[in-house]
């Protein structure tokens, strides 16, 4: 599988990761959108919100914690975040790997601009 996020996930690529465990792995976004731009992925290799089974319950509410804790880790917890899943490509989604976005640290407005 030819995959950036799984080489991230394994550590075959480097990345400013900020957390690792068996389930999880959270990293510095390479192109931020805001001053704050993590990404939390799960190590399994899930391609879209939609390919999820049940069995993932658990990690997707491992992400959302974890989205927590490393919002309060970066000082958001004042003036707050936006988490965003994108799903193909007129969700925006660019790397066929299930991630979460966590940007902060500036106002996040709806539409963009």
């Amino acid at each position: 599988m030819d995959c950036i996020f799984c080489k991230i996930a394994a550590g075959e690529i480097s990345a400013d990761i900020l957390h690792r465990d068996a389930d999880l792995v959270a990293f510095r976004d390479l192109r931020p959108q805001a001053p704050v731009h993590l990404l939390i992925i799960p190590t399994k290799h899930i391609e879209t919100v939609l390919d999820l089974q049940p069995g993932d319950d658990a990690v997707m509410g491992r992400m959302l914690r974890l989205a927590d804790d490393l919002a309060r880790s970066q000082g958001l917890e004042e003036k707050g975040f936006r988490l965003v899943i994108n799903c193909k490509a007129h969700g925006g989604q660019e790397v066929y790997h299930l991630h979460l976005h966590l940007l902060g640290g500036r106002p996040m407005h709806w539409p963009p601009g």
